[in-house]
């Protein structure tokens, strides 16, 4: 049996407090400027280096003259989710710390009691910009790579007879999902309008490099062309065979398991417009699970 890789640990409360004090926002400012610009302050829209204070009394602002004839002025916040923003930048990597922290996430609702802000849609607004910046570059996976696809929605016998679109079994009114991992590496998830062999194919053209040695799906009947082009094996749940060999979807559906208890159990709700975003937060903590600075890593791509 495989050994279990020890737990990474994260920043805690206490650390967190340590390093980010109450009332003093520069030290906020400092981390910023240390995670998005490790070589060197750049302007942000021409990526000059060669930059001036903007004044003394204005730390952590810049001046370009390379890009605007009267000089383009910024601070470290330009360019950001935090841009243009009336909150302290400590509460949004307050607010951050405590998404990464949650396991199964926290909610717009939890947020905005934990942290005392005034209105819903302040908290709601802040976590989808955090969301936004966790949205990782498309990358391509390789070595044993499993898929599998979820439906996300509720249970049509639950809603209201105006909004159920079919009667029995099924996932009409539900919104596919569809993800692949390398064996103990990182996962890609993304949406789909509907989800047939063409989308399925699309994914895995997009998600999968060349250097890929085995897929492992179940049985359904989208993956049917894969074995064209891939060594595509596939285990038949319908027969209660879940694991033959190395040819198993365990972990793909490990990812699915964590995914939907935080929508069950943190979030209750999740519209399809915005399920995207809750799919990025998902992954990003799921690729960062053995990163001991996952908050680091969120605040350079904010």
């Amino acid at each position: 049996m495989a050994r279990r890789p020890k737990p990474v640990h994260q920043m805690t409360s206490a650390q967190f407090e340590a390093l980010f004090p109450v009332g003093e926002e520069e030290a906020c400012q400092r981390y910023l400027v240390a995670r998005r610009w490790p070589e060197g302050v750049r302007c942000p829209r021409c990526g000059n280096a060669e930059l001036y204070d903007h004044s003394s009394y204005k730390p952590f602002h810049w001046q370009c003259r390379k890009c605007a004839p009267q000089g383009y002025r910024f601070s470290c916040i330009a360019g950001t989710i935090f841009e243009n923003t009336n909150k302290p930048l400590r509460d949004w990597f307050k607010v951050t710390h405590l998404m990464l922290t949650s396991k199964k996430g926290m909610s717009a609702l939890q947020i905005m009691r934990f942290m005392g802000f005034g209105s819903y849609k302040t908290a709601w607004g802040m976590c989808h910009k955090i969301r936004t910046a966790l949205i990782e570059p498309e990358t391509k996976l390789g070595g044993i790579v499993e898929i599998d696809e979820t439906f996300i929605g509720g249970k049509d016998k639950n809603k209201h007879w105006k909004d159920r679109p079919h009667k029995g079994r099924g996932a009409v009114s539900k919104t596919p999902v569809i993800g692949a991992v390398k064996r103990g590496g990182n996962v890609i998830a993304r949406v789909l309008d509907k989800l047939n062999r063409d989308a399925a194919e699309q994914f895995v053209k997009e998600a999968i490099g060349n250097r890929v040695s085995l897929i492992a799906t179940d049985e359904s009947k989208v993956y049917d062309r894969l074995g064209y082009r891939y060594n595509h094996q596939t285990v038949d749940h319908a027969a209660h065979r879940y694991v033959v060999g190395a040819v198993h979807t365990n972990t793909i559906e490990g990812f699915w398991s964590q995914f939907k208890r935080s929508i069950v159990g943190s979030y209750h709700k999740v519209s399809r417009k915005y399920l995207p975003l809750y799919v990025a937060e998902c992954q990003f903590k799921y690729n960062n699970r053995f990163n001991g600075d996952i908050f680091g890593a969120a605040i350079e791509g904010c």
